[in-house]
């Protein structure tokens, strides 16, 4: 039976509570207050970043830059570079304090100490202290205000399993502390006591996430039992001393499976009586209603009530971002409006329903507090079942008014550091200073009637933006042809995603070691020799049987070529664009599919290979667009005479594909070459022969013409090269090892015997990519990052970071951080949802891996190296520290997980070391120093940089992808001009003069 709310309407008496609330928030004392507090620096920092919203943004930048500073002088230089911005409009006070030469002057030192403090000050209004003795001290002083707590350990990520257990055993730590200093505490009828019934003094917010580092939707059964294996040690601990554990809920991407978690294992027999315990629900989520009634549901079948914190939610900017980067339909309300209303309606069901779950109304907003104290008035709600919170900081005068009226208050109070509370810090910020804030607009003295009239929702501004993502996703509208729409990876935080992923999984592998042929001239032929292609994580299981081809079949194969050029050449573009477009569209019918082929032939655990096929779906709508803009050609007229711009095909093209993204390289190139109009051989890398060969039946399936695409697997030195050299060849595009790469440029600069053209070579030819963290990073983001970035696809990927350069102060904290995050890492078969390093390619892959380890031994230090498992091709996880700048580790591409660290002693030591070797494919910088920033855009020598964010992953269009100096030659693929180096320009100019005269335009 689903939880339904009652059309019982409270709207009266919300209005008359709410006046009486706000009117207690607004007396004469308190604007006294707030007058003789505005001549504080902290203050002034708030009225400036609500006064102007550059200014905010960049103040809000500078604040979360703070705790990573390592003195005043470089307090000062980052403050004068955020506040010197041109989006920036300061006022005269700040000019005031930025009128400094020298960052190490003594007003600078001024300034530095003047809004250090002002920072510190801010933070400790939002933080109930740094340490257990200031948190009791905050207690006492609510308890005599007559209101009751929550604690939360202040920490963003926990990225290691050292950090894990640790945020564990600091949350024992703190209830033994807590529930020994309650002893002291007489108890207080409506706090501690109420309906004749002990509340338990001590309570606690714990976040999921943070038992477990690799927390992960995708692996719901590890991640629950990782993780309840350390929450029971805590509820056990609680239970013995009389504690409250709260769960919080975080990110979008968690709550579903944060939910399951926590509903089995609050039914456990040891803890399905526990009434002591509480879950979080967000209203700004579309799906929170349906949740709750769930909930309740669940919380009636468990027989005994916990308590469901009902709050709006902390992360919209980034669930936000988050949805638009990855083209998801937003989980969140577009519209303030749209989630007061469904707080609203959530409180109603909520608290109709007492009597299986308590209820804690989290909000500052007076109208949404009203509306509880109305129903639980109303339907007189014993007041064990009902209570408020507020936010340590936030609503502080709410608070107090509600207490007058005799409700309990609980005050989520969060401790901590300054450094790892930052993040918390500024989303506080954020709120108090955003326009729609409840608080700032209360400040303000906006008219009582408009803030707490109910809100109205705007239905076309919430949803319209959803509906379009919704109709492009499922083709419930048309899209035209010629508009390019980025495909969307899958969401496996969304159960039924999974399970298609794991049934595509099971399907897969029951269709093991078939025969794939080449496709030749339109038809599949039969070969002398074959190729077994295994899986690298069980090197036994084979997936297939390739057949190779002879040199008089490549030969074949070219005539077949040769003959169908003229067609495919006179073919439209448009017709061309509409086969690939297809291709586009089966892609997308059999992703998951797709997926478990790549994870099973080329070892990529099943986001990654999603996220190729995501890249391959781009590669050919996005060519089939640019090549449709292209078509038009350009015109240039004058007087008497037409002068016409266009484009044709070279002719042949030879795609000479990798084995590291068989899918979405092999995918791009080879249409890259198609949709202008080439005829193309694809030979793809022996190791990922299959997945070629399903871009094949794609291919077929889309309508490619006969001859116009062939599959031509087989020996790179002999096949390979008898395409590279044939006279016929027009174009070459080559993803690969520099060696091979170098070989091709070289063979294909040689005229053969009635070649008439000149052949183009595209190449990738891979990189010694590196990462920058200096002083001022974010070192949360700047670990998980490297870890990411180096490790992902088993450091297999040609962007993949295989140094990471970092600055001397922070060289020893970073390194550490780095060791255990990357330990924390599940190394096995990619088949297995709970693992994140798989194996590398092959045996010759893992012998030659292991020699760089060996070496990099003897060169420099040995800072991780892990046990792996047997029966595939794994290579550890490997770690050196204090490596030279010109160690083998440092200079040559090892193509495998193994990561060198190096000191700089300053940025500009850090970027010389950036750009010392022979590539410069991918680099990345972790800074919050703008000046190093616009620094590193100028002077790393690199195709594509990352600033604080991974290296690897660029996305069509976004993020066009390639390299110079020894990466490689080309234009960048996924970008504007790739296309055109299949092409050859044409101008064709016409005399339209006749006698003299000539045609007048429009007659």
């Amino acid at each position: 039976m689903v939880a339904t709310r009652s059309d019982r309407s409270y709207e009266t008496q919300t209005q008359e509570i709410a006046r009486e609330l706000i009117q207690s928030t607004r007396n004469k004392s308190n604007i006294l207050g707030r007058m003789r507090d505005r001549v504080r620096w902290d203050d002034k920092v708030l009225d400036w970043a609500m006064s102007n919203p550059g200014l905010r943004v960049q103040m809000f930048r500078f604040i979360d830059t703070i705790p990573a500073l390592q003195s005043k002088t470089e307090i000062a230089r980052h403050l004068q570079q955020y506040m010197s911005a041109e989006a920036v409009e300061l006022p005269s006070a700040l000019k005031g304090i930025l009128n400094f030469s020298e960052p190490d002057s003594f007003p600078a030192q001024t300034a530095a100490a003047t809004i250090t403090k002002a920072v510190e000050t801010l933070a400790y209004k939002y933080i109930a202290g740094e340490n257990i003795a200031e948190v009791i001290k905050t207690i006492d002083r609510l308890r005599k205000d007559g209101m009751t707590y929550t604690i939360d350990l202040l920490g963003e990520a926990v990225i290691t399993e050292t950090e894990a257990q640790d945020y564990l055993q600091r949350y024992l730590n703190l209830i033994e502390q807590l529930t020994q200093k309650a002893q002291t505490w007489k108890r207080k009828e409506g706090i501690d006591r109420a309906e004749g019934e002990d509340i338990p003094q001590v309570q606690v917010s714990v976040k999921l996430t943070a038992f477990y580092s690799q927390f992960d939707p995708l692996d719901p059964v590890g991640s629950k039992e990782k993780v309840c294996a350390r929450i029971r040690i805590l509820l056990r601990r609680a239970k013995e001393l009389g504690a409250a554990i709260h769960f919080d809920m975080e990110q979008y991407q968690y709550k579903d499976l944060t939910l399951q978690i926590l509903k089995e294992l609050l039914t456990e027999d040891e803890f399905c009586t526990r009434t002591d315990l509480g879950i979080t629900l967000q209203a700004y989520l579309r799906d929170s209603y349906r949740d709750l009634q769930g909930v309740i549901d669940w919380a009636k079948e468990r027989g005994n009530p916990l308590t469901v914190r009902l709050v709006k939610g902390a992360y919209w900017d980034q669930e936000t971002i988050k949805s638009e980067q990855n083209h998801w339909l937003q989980p969140v309300y577009n519209e303030k409006a749209a989630t007061d209303l469904n707080f609203e309606k959530m409180t109603q069901l909520l608290l109709e329903n007492h009597e299986y779950l308590y209820a804690a109304i989290g909000s500052h907003n007076v109208r949404s507090q009203a509306l509880a104290c109305a129903i639980a008035e109303e339907l007189k709600i014993p007041s064990r079942r009902f209570e408020m919170q507020v936010l340590y900081g936030m609503g502080d005068k709410l608070a107090q008014a509600l207490v007058k009226r005799g409700h309990r208050v609980r005050v989520y109070c969060p401790y901590g550091e300054l450094l790892p509370g930052m993040a918390y810090l500024i989303r506080r910020l954020l709120e108090n200073t955003a326009n729609s804030s409840f608080i700032r607009q209360n400040q303000e003295e906006k008219p009582i009637a408009e803030l707490i009239a109910p809100p109205e929702v705007d239905k076309s501004k919430d949803i319209s933006r959803n509906a379009q993502i919704d109709n492009s996703l499922t083709g419930n509208a048309p899209i035209p042809f010629i508009e390019y729409i980025p495909a969307a990876d899958t969401d496996y935080a969304n159960k039924r995603k999974r399970t298609l992923a794991q049934k595509a999984l099971e399907k897969i592998k029951v269709n093991l070691g078939k025969t794939y042929l080449p496709y030749i001239n339109g038809e599949y032929v039969e070969t002398d020799k074959y190729l077994d292609s295994v899986n690298p994580s069980r090197n036994t299981e084979l997936i297939g049987k390739v057949g190779q081809i002879s040199i008089e079949q490549a030969e074949q194969a070219m005539v077949a070529a040769k003959n169908a050029f003229t067609a495919w050449k006179n073919t439209s573009v448009k017709e061309r664009a509409i086969i690939i477009d297809k291709a586009a569209d089966l892609m997308e019918q059999q992703r998951h599919e797709l997926n478990a082929w790549i994870c099973l032939e080329v070892g990529k655990i099943i986001p990654q290979a999603d996220a190729e096929v995501t890249e391959a779906i781009d590669f050919c709508r996005y060519y089939a667009r640019e090549m449709m803009a292209l078509d038009d050609g350009y015109n240039y007229d004058v007087a008497g005479e037409n002068n016409r711009y266009f484009y044709q095909p070279k002719g042949i093209a030879v795609v000479i594909s990798p084995w590291n993204f068989p899918f979405a390289i092999a995918t791009g190139m080879t249409v890259a070459a198609l949709v202008p109009g080439n005829c193309t051989l694809l030979k793809p890398a022996a190791n990922s022969s299959i997945i070629a060969a399903k871009i094949t039946e794609i291919l077929i399936e889309a309508g490619i013409p006969k001859g116009v695409f062939q599959y031509v697997p087989g020996k790179g030195s002999q096949v390979g090269n008898y395409l590279v050299e044939h006279k016929d060849t027009h174009v070459i595009v080559f993803t690969g090892s520099r060696e091979v790469g170098c070989n091709i440029y070289a063979q294909a600069a040689q005229l053969q015997p009635g070649q008439k053209h000149l052949k183009r070579v595209i190449a990738e030819m891979g990189g010694k990519n590196a990462i920058i963290v200096d002083e001022s990073a974010d070192l949360d983001q700047a670990v998980v990052g490297v870890v990411q970035s180096a490790f992902g696809y088993t450091g297999q990927k040609c962007s993949a970071c295989s140094r990471v350069i970092v600055a001397a102060p922070i060289y020893d904290i970073f390194l550490k951080r780095l060791v255990e995050a990357t330990k924390s890492l599940n190394v096995g078969a990619t088949d297995d949802p709970s693992i994140q390093v798989g194996p590398v390619i092959d045996a010759s892959a893992k012998e030659k891996i292991l020699q760089y380890i060996t070496i990099g031994k003897q060169e420099s230090q040995l800072a991780l190296e892990v046990s792996v498992p047997e029966g595939g091709y794994y290579v550890s996880p490997t770690i050196f520290s204090n490596v030279a700048a010109d160690a083998t580790i440092a200079q040559e591409e090892i193509f495998g997980p193994v990561l060198a660290v190096i000191k700089a002693d300053n940025f500009d030591q850090a970027l010389t070391i950036a750009n010392s070797t022979d590539y410069a494919l991918t680099g990345g910088l972790y800074s919050r120093t703008p000046s190093r920033i616009d620094r590193a855009y100028r002077d790393f020598e690199v195709g594509n940089l990352y600033i604080n964010r991974t290296i690897t992953g660029a996305i069509v269009d976004r993020q066009p992808f390639g390299g110079f100096k020894l990466s490689g030659v080309g234009s960048k693929a996924g970008g504007p001009d790739y296309l055109l180096q299949f092409l050859d320009p044409r101008v064709v100019t016409e005399n339209i003069q006749r006698q003299g005269f000539a045609p007048i335009e429009g007659t």
